[in-house]
């Protein structure tokens, strides 16, 4: 049996330790000479760090990623893990764990970013695994691509700009588009709001999405959770 451990670096192993137990890790292991180390671990996820006299959580690139097949419920577990701690679940700064998403690549995925930067991925397969790259279909709405590429410069490459960019472009269109896109379309465009500290337009664009009342025509349960995840970190500021 092979097995791969991450090697992450950090900026203070105490506060690293302390964030990951919040989610519901445990520390199996600790060093202090002659390097500072250490290891945590939930279930079968090992996770190893090691201070880097320097680093710059905001430049920090290093990531790995977690393939599950409960990604559900790892998302749950650490989410209300970090609640629980901060009584809140943040939407911007460092640490987050950014929302937990159905990708155009067949990914089903969420990704925790830790105080020293690190983005650890973990996600579970849900379709035919594709490079992410692929267009839609043709004849669909142009709102559908936009919310795809938007996701993809939100979450994947930490650009929020670029994402508004992309989201304004495509909401501002006279389309007629299915009320679930539209209502992801919004909640993702005030997701990104939060993310760059504009709090009176995510405001704004919140409360168009409770106009929107009962979605019928899709399946929107992340996207109302990642709503009250919103509201909370907006009244708790």
């Amino acid at each position: 049996m092979e097995k791969t451990i991450p090697l992450l670096p950090c900026v203070s192993i105490t506060e690293t330790l302390d964030f990951y137990c919040s989610l519901g890790f445990e520390i199996t292991y600790r060093q202090k000479a002659p390097n500072v180390y250490a290891v945590v671990a939930f279930d079968e996820i090992e996770l190893h760090f090691y201070v880097l006299k320097g680093l710059v959580p905001q430049d920090n690139f290093s990531t790995c990623y977690v393939l599950t097949d409960r990604v559900d419920v790892l998302y749950e577990r650490f989410t209300g893990g970090l609640r629980a701690a901060l009584g809140k679940l943040p939407s911007r700064g460092l640490p987050r764990v950014n929302p937990l998403k159905n990708l155009r690549s067949g990914n089903r995925q969420f990704i925790v970013i830790d105080p020293s930067g690190n983005y650890v991925r973990i996600g579970q397969p849900f379709a035919e695994q594709t490079n992410g790259l692929a267009k839609g279909s043709p004849g669909g709405p142009k709102l559908g691509r936009a919310l795809e590429t938007a996701t993809m410069f939100a979450d994947s490459h930490d650009d929020p700009e670029a994402a508004v960019r992309v989201l304004d472009r495509a909401l501002a269109l006279d389309e007629e588009v299915p009320a679930a896109l539209r209502f992801r379309a919004l909640v993702l465009r005030a997701d990104l709001a939060v993310r760059l500290g504009a709090d009176d337009d995510a405001r704004r664009l919140l409360s168009e999405v409770d106009g929107f009342g009962p979605v019928a025509d899709g399946d929107v349960t992340d996207e109302r959770q990642r709503v009250e995840d919103l509201r909370l970190q907006l009244t708790t500021q």
